[in-house]
């Protein structure tokens, strides 16, 4: 997959995984990480699917409707993206967070739906639940936030309930950040995602 390394700034810091939001690159949340975690490695990833010219992580039916077939695949692409890259930058495969902003935050929690172990931490931004009906993996020990909008004309409030009741009931310690800015990342939200991180969740 296309994408950008940068090495971390100390020995033994954690990894900070990427992922844009539609119509993005891999360019979009280096900013981000820089608020994060400025000594953390990035392996910062482009999507594969392209619509209407717009690279995304996985193909949709229409705006809100996921082709679950297509999710499944290149949940499982990433995966196998990750596992290459931490074998080729000789990185911790045990100290990987993930960071992504709406279709970019559903492929991580795609990721944290099928295979246990696979984030330390995820924060996802304005996330939807990726598939219902799965059995999910055992997620004690991983560390989620959400950063939600009230009033999220894509993301509806009810989504953002399921998501951390299903990734709670996997065991996963998620903290949702509630937000009024519908869709939008905004600055605000970014700073409670670092809070949250640096405070050692």
């Amino acid at each position: 997959m296309m994408h950008i390394y940068e090495p971390a700034k100390k020995a033994g810091a954690s990894t900070l995984v990427l992922f844009h939001g539609t119509g993005g690159t891999e360019r979009d949340l280096l900013p981000l990480a820089q608020r994060i975690d400025p000594e953390a490695a990035i392996v910062s990833v482009r999507g594969n699917v392209l619509e209407n010219g717009m690279p995304r992580f996985f193909r949709r039916l229409e705006e809100g409707v996921f082709d679950e077939e297509d999710l499944r695949f290149r949940t499982k692409e990433t995966y196998d993206f990750l596992n290459a890259a931490a074998e080729a930058y000789k990185l911790d495969r045990t100290r990987f967070t993930a960071v992504g902003y709406s279709n970019g935050a559903n492929i991580a929690g795609s990721l944290l739906f099928h295979y246990g172990g696979v984030f330390r931490k995820a924060i996802l931004h304005h996330p939807m639940v990726p598939l219902r009906g799965l059995a999910l993996p055992d997620l004690n020990g991983t560390d989620v936030f959400i950063g939600a909008g009230t009033n999220d004309p894509i993301c509806a409030p009810q989504e953002t309930v399921e998501l951390e009741s299903l990734l709670a009931g996997a065991g996963a310690d998620v903290k949702v950040h509630w937000e009024s800015f519908g869709h939008r990342l905004t600055s605000s939200e970014v700073q409670a995602a670092a809070d949250w991180y640096t405070s050692g969740k």
